[in-house]
């Protein structure tokens, strides 16, 4: 067997572990280590195990992973996501559907702190689905918002999945981050724009909430400021130069830390809970990122990018053509695949061929991170609508499904607009200050 029917053969047993529920980087590990073994030699093989794991566990980037997922925890542990979601309850929460978009917005906000999209539909989900329920919200809109909401959480930086493509195409963490934050506001704000038409045409869907006064909202928005302050400091940090990416997430870790100290709601117990969850996820990425770069050699050596790549080539189709090919097959694996599995599988195939083309790797990485996003409440996976599942048992599986499809749909235009106007993309990072 050629090279490269060993490497497609070693494709379909990595597709068949993952659908037997191996877990991702397992199988990875067992695909890269034995193909290597096949394609060049049993000592190779081991000796790129050792050298991958070292070196990937002693790379000074990946410090942001832990420190930015404590600060989440943290922020999640002693109630400032709360914050978020109240501060924006009391300035729309009492126009229709406003609690549907301040549910939203506080995803966006949380996003800003965690990274995670779990995460953030997990904790939006808590405070915010009895809300929106007790005031008579349809069930479709509610979970709907809180699904979709989270999503923002892996686009929105900081961000895990611009970490791990940063690691697996080499590109710039800082010029990630900074290259998310119009997009990520953009998602946002098409998101709220949705729920306010779908209340538009249907006032049943989302009543309208309580009114506030303007000292109630004063108080929300004083009691938001230092989460909002962390947020702008360490994307700001970022992007004047005065912060690496490194550095921003130690100095977010430790204010948030502080702020919980000043405040009295830091406990020992609860940091101990916060700092046991940062470990489990950031041990999860780890073994992720360490077979991905098993695998990666796997690939290299059977010529599967290479073989892509100029059969794409010969194709002689329109560059952008070939970038919609791509999007798509991501939004078809979002169906099956979670995430972060699709992303450390894909890259090794898609970015040569990106490079080829000339297309900027930044903002590749948004369009991709966007796509890596619809996946996450595209059925039958859409682990977010899972989430939201287990936080309203009562609510069928499939209205939160029905729920979250016009929020889709807004990702698809988001999409179409980024690819159309790249500089959304590209305006900070291309401005930052080195």
């Amino acid at each position: 067997m050629s090279d490269f029917g060993i490497g497609v053969t070693g494709v379909v047993i990595l597709f068949a572990l993952l659908a037997l529920r191996v877990p991702v980087a397992f199988a990875m590990f067992a695909v890269g280590f034995v193909g290597i073994a096949i394609l060049n030699s049993l000592n190779a093989a081991m000796v790129s195990m050792a050298s991958e794991s070292f070196t990937l566990a002693s790379s000074p980037e990946l410090v942001v992973v832990p420190l930015f997922i404590l600060m989440g925890n943290v922020a999640t542990e002693t109630g400032m996501s709360r914050k978020l979601y109240d501060a924006a309850y009391a300035m729309i929460g009492s126009v229709r559907g406003g609690l549907a978009s301040a549910t939203i917005i506080g995803c966006g906000g949380f996003a800003a702190l965690s990274g995670s999209s779990v995460a953030s539909a997990l904790t939006m989900g808590k405070v915010s689905l009895g809300e929106m329920e007790r005031f008579g919200y349809d069930p479709r809109l509610s979970t709907g918002a809180v699904a979709a909401g989270g999503t923002l959480g892996i686009l929105i930086p900081p961000s895990t999945g611009f970490v791990i493509y940063a690691i697996l195409t080499q590109e710039s963490i800082g010029r990630l981050f900074l290259a998310g934050v119009f997009p990520g506001l953009l998602l946002l704000l098409m998101f709220v724009l949705t729920a306010t038409i779908l209340c538009w045409i249907n006032p049943a869907m989302g009543p309208a909430g309580p009114r506030t006064s303007v000292n109630e909202k004063l108080r929300a928005m004083m009691g938001a400021l230092p989460i909002l302050s962390v947020i702008v400091l360490t994307i700001g940090g970022i992007y004047t130069g005065i912060f690496s990416p490194v550095e921003a997430s130690a100095v977010g870790a430790g204010l948030i830390i502080i702020i919980g100290l000043l405040a009295r709601t830091l406990t020992l117990n609860a940091f101990w809970t916060a700092a046991k969850s940062s470990v489990t996820t950031t041990a999860t990425v780890m073994l992720i990122l360490i077979a991905a770069h098993m695998i990666n050699p796997f690939l290299a050596l059977s010529h599967i990018p290479q073989e892509l790549g100029q059969f794409l080539t010969e194709l002689s189709l329109p560059p952008m053509v070939i970038l919609a090919l791509i999007l798509c097959c991501y939004l078809i694996l979002g169906c099956f695949l979670e995430g972060f599995a699709m992303l450390v599988l894909t890259m090794p195939i898609f970015f040569p061929i990106i490079q080829q083309l000339g297309f900027d790797p930044i903002w590749f990485g948004v369009l991709v991170v966007l796509t890596l996003e619809m996946g996450l409440i595209s059925p039958p996976v859409g682990v977010n609508v899972f989430i939201v599942k287990s936080v309203a048992p009562h609510v069928p599986l499939g209205t939160i499904f029905r729920g979250v499809m016009p929020f889709w749909f807004a990702m698809i235009i988001t999409l179409i607009l980024l690819v159309v106007f790249p500089q959304i993309s590209l305006l900070l990072p291309n401005t930052m200050i080195n």
